[in-house]
């Protein structure tokens, strides 16, 4: 069964950096992990992923600031952010697709969110 639990999240001054963390458990061969964030009234928009080869994609009004990276042997993955601004105000939730050779991700597994708050 696998499980992902977010922490990191807090408020923020603009100009300010946060690092969110994802601990996964119950799975660990060549993960495929993505952070998404969710703004009230907006819809849920993928910010960044890392696939299982460590190849990254990063939305564009993030690229440059935010940083998405992962620990193997901790099976954790983190989403540095910094430079934060109030439009990076959202809930923020990691994503796994344990089926790495499917050729569109599908993340079937998320967490609960952690609330990030910029001001």
């Amino acid at each position: 069964h696998v499980q992902l639990v977010e922490s990191g999240g807090g408020s923020v001054q603009a100009g300010g950096s946060l690092r969110l963390s994802c601990a996964v458990s119950g799975y660990s061969y060549r993960i495929c992990m993505a952070w998404f964030r969710q703004a009230p009234g907006k819809e849920r928009e993928e910010v960044a992923t890392i696939d299982s080869n460590g190849r990254t994609t990063y939305a564009d009004s993030v690229k440059g600031r935010f940083t998405i990276s992962r620990d193997s042997a901790k099976n954790t993955q983190y989403l540095q952010m910094n430079s934060l601004n109030p439009e990076d105000t959202a809930m923020y939730y990691c994503a796994a697709d344990i089926f790495y050779f499917r050729p569109k991700r599908i993340y079937d597994y998320w967490g609960q969110g952690t609330q990030v708050t910029v001001s």
